[in-house]
């Protein structure tokens, strides 16, 4: 009888031993895996390499110091390609095949806000360095917190800007319709710019795949704006930019985080000089943090690092010390220390607010001569 109760008892253990070992996740052993969900093929790749390649750089420089409390980080990256489904399925391969502790990404709003419930379900945490869209941390409930500024964060900062620094009461906003990110920064400023005072004359729109933009051009043009606001991609606002000055426009343009990416000045020419867009940081910024972080990437991968690399790269190291003060693997107790975790980033110092939302300043960018000048560093509002 004894020796059946012993045989049955140590039956037991050991099946509560396997069952155990396949519910780990990847703290287990000598390593930490960090799951990464993100576009490095398909129409916007190249915000999606450039995220990974910071994300990497990061991992690079934790593993050098020793890790995570002693353990090698590992990065597991899957490719969404910006397509919602896809990014579902990259989700379930890190959770159920990687058993990823937590996960960076996914990279658009789109692709994030699919991923949300599954993270939420499943308690691991989601920290998405670039999803801008107000809603991506209030529809899933509390795992999932991003490192960027919000839509609505660019147009209020462009419309005080405007109003406090260059001194213009009149402007003028031309925006894409069929785009969520687009409309956000635009409703954002004109509420913000009517609040301090200004007055916005015209406030107009064109649909996805325009190329002709005149006849809204031609109405801005008759009232003589001071400043007009193109909250859109650097491929459509050089365009508009160049169609305006053909008309005679002389007005100030102002932009957003899309304008980032050398092609701007390739497209707008001259008609972009003299405009400014707010950014996450700007590379040339001669602040100690940022400018190592230039030189280390740019050693690494013989390129200028642009706002989604500072993004991707600053994402992971807050996932980095929220894991460090967990000191586990347990998805909600590595929420928990992300919730407090402050960081002095290369995209400025950085906290979370009661929404999990990034506390942060921005850069705001000029463009002078085809080049781009740092004109005001915005401290976090």
């Amino acid at each position: 009888m004894k020796k059946r109760l012993i045989c049955g008892v140590l039956g037991l253990v050991l099946a509560s031993s396997m069952f155990m070992a396949c519910n780990k996740t990847g703290n287990s052993g000598s390593e930490i895996k960090i799951g990464m969900i993100t576009p490095v093929t398909g129409a916007v790749s190249t915000y999606g390499v450039s995220a990974k390649e910071g994300a990497e750089l990061a991992v690079k420089e934790i593993n050098d110091k020793g890790g995570i409390n002693g353990k090698k980080v590992k990065l597991v990256v899957e490719d969404d390609e910006a397509d919602q489904t896809k990014s579902v399925n990259a989700f379930n391969t890190l959770y159920d095949n990687e058993k990823v502790t937590a996960v960076l990404g996914p990279i658009t709003s789109g692709a994030t806000l699919a991923v949300v419930p599954n993270a939420t379900q499943n308690k691991i945490p989601l920290l998405t360095p670039t999803a801008t869209a107000p809603n991506v941390t209030s529809v899933g409930g509390e795992y999932t917190f991003r490192v960027c500024f919000l839509d609505s964060y660019q147009g209020v900062t462009m419309a005080d800007f405007a109003v406090d620094d260059l001194k213009k009461k009149k402007a003028a906003v031309l925006y894409n319709v069929g785009s969520d990110y687009s409309k956000g920064v635009a409703d954002a400023f004109k509420a913000e710019y009517e609040k301090k005072g200004g007055k916005v004359a015209q406030f107009l729109t064109y649909n996805d795949n325009d190329k002709d933009f005149n006849a809204q051009l031609t109405k801005i043009k008759g009232d003589k704006p001071d400043v007009i606001l193109l909250p859109d991609y650097y491929n459509v606002t050089g365009l508009i930019a160049k169609q305006a000055r053909d008309l005679g426009i002389d007005s100030t343009f102002l932009g957003v985080d899309g304008w980032e990416s050398t092609e701007l000045t390739k497209i707008g020419g001259d008609a972009v000089n003299g405009s400014y867009y707010v950014n996450h940081y700007f590379a040339g910024d001669k602040d100690s943090a940022v400018k190592t972080f230039v030189d280390d990437y740019k050693k690494t991968y013989s390129k200028d690092p642009d706002a989604f690399a500072a993004l991707g790269y600053d994402g992971l190291n807050m996932l980095a010390n929220a894991i460090k003060k967990a000191d586990s693997d347990d998805g909600e107790k590595i929420k928990d220390a992300l919730k407090t975790i402050k960081l002095d980033g290369v995209t400025g110092k950085i906290s979370f607010n009661n929404e999990r939302n990034a506390v942060k300043g921005s850069s705001i960018i000029k463009v002078e001569n085809g080049k781009t000048v740092l004109a005001k560093k915005v401290e976090a509002k």
